[in-house]
């Protein structure tokens, strides 16, 4: 199944969703501590594995030959999720006081993130192969420059004019794709699991107008602030519940895992015995 997933242009980008969340975690965990040797071994574990998949992917890009791995084939909103996972990196790292590596990880996820962007703004063929069910997963597009915001914000030490312009990028495309509801349609029919990729980007929006509000200090970003922060706790809260009521979709019954395990195999060098039932058996049970 994991090899599976690595081998697919949308179903790779889903592998760094595990460690975005941890280095997330990492950074909000009141138990360890910023400058201890823990939280750099954590954060190397954490780290490694993102920049090993961005040799992966990124390196595809732009070397393998043929149209298979090109950009403009591959290309998808979930491939937005490479440029977020070396943006979460990077403020973890600036956090800790690692100016350097933050900067390193930064640029990393914002070049390829200015490459990516406008392969998708292009809406060339690699856009179109994403499933209707997954459409969710355009709300990615404001979720990078988000991260990106907050990202520079911990680099530079405060939410300066490089930090707003991202800041303001965000809203603008979270206020494109609200805009346009039909987008949504299909995918909206019926609760699915991919219905999560709202609350990420959604809160990650209303953390950096958190940051904003508190840098500006104007009535404008605190009502800005407050209602994205509402939006954030409304569409988590509903995405709670709604999972709670639809819990068979996370562990439904005919899970092959679950049902392979409970039958036992009949060994295939077994004999198989055939029966017949005549008529005269028939009458017998009668």
């Amino acid at each position: 199944m994991v090899k599976a997933e690595f081998l697919h242009h949308v179903g790779v980008n889903y592998l760094f969703a595990p460690w975005i969340s941890w280095l997330l975690l990492l950074q909000c965990s009141p138990w360890v501590d910023q400058k201890t040797g823990v939280y750099l071994s954590l954060w190397w574990t954490l780290v490694v594995p993102v920049v090993a998949l961005d040799l992966k992917i990124y390196g595809q890009w732009f070397t393998t030959k043929g149209t298979k791995y090109n950009l403009t084939a591959v290309a998808n909103p979930t491939s937005q999720m490479s440029v977020i996972g070396n943006l979460v990196g990077s403020t973890a790292a600036a956090r800790m006081g690692w100016s350097e590596t933050a900067m390193i990880l930064f640029s990393l996820g914002m070049v390829h993130y200015l490459v990516l962007f406008v392969t998708l703004y292009q809406r060339l063929s690699g856009s179109d192969k994403l499933p209707a069910m997954l459409r969710p997963v355009f709300f990615l597009f404001f979720a990078a420059p988000g991260v990106a915001s907050l990202a520079w914000g911990s680099i530079s030490g405060k939410f300066d004019t490089t930090a707003k312009m991202l800041f303001f990028l965000s809203v603008f495309l979270f206020m494109s794709l609200v805009c346009r509801p039909l987008l949504f349609k299909k995918a909206m029919r019926r609760f699915n699991v991919t219905w999560w990729a709202y609350s990420f980007p959604i809160t990650v929006l209303a953390i950096a107008a958190t940051e904003y509000a508190e840098e500006v200090k104007g009535k404008i970003a605190d009502v800005l602030m407050l209602i994205l922060a509402s939006m954030s706790m409304l569409v988590t809260f509903s995405l709670v519940i709604l999972t709670l009521f639809n819990s068979k979709m996370l562990l439904p019954d005919n899970d092959p895992f679950f049902s392979s395990s409970a039958v036992t195999p009949v060994p295939h060098h077994l004999p198989t015995i055939v029966t017949r039932t005549t008529p005269l058996d028939i009458r017998r049970n009668y």
